[in-house]
């Protein structure tokens, strides 16, 4: 006879739920995660844009460097921070999860 621990967890009515909200939630925030990173993307193209016309290849190389280094160091830390707020999200997400767990 299997004890409570080896017994398996009836999936409740009420967890299904939770998992189905968690689940829309992740696909939202995966779906603005994409979003804003696709807008970065074309703001860095234009930006390089912007560079190529105001300094054309050639001309004050040294200064063009200075400004691609400064806009690649940006795109980092905007980087670093998007993955800094999912890890923060799953993170929630899972306690949450584990919190209603407990209470059912």
């Amino acid at each position: 006879m299997p004890t409570a621990a080896q017994k398996p967890r009836e999936t409740k009515v009420s967890d299904r739920g939770t998992v189905e909200r968690t689940a829309e939630l992740s696909e939202r925030v995966l779906e603005q995660v994409k979003q804003s990173q696709e807008s970065a993307i074309e703001a860095v193209r234009k930006f390089m844009e912007s560079v190529d016309e105001a300094l054309p290849h050639g001309e004050s190389p040294s200064r063009r460097q200075e400004i691609v280094d400064s806009a690649l160091e940006m795109s980092e830390k905007l980087v670093h921070t998007q993955y800094g707020f999912l890890t923060n999200v799953v993170h929630s997400a899972g306690e949450a999860l584990g919190a209603s767990g407990r209470k059912a």
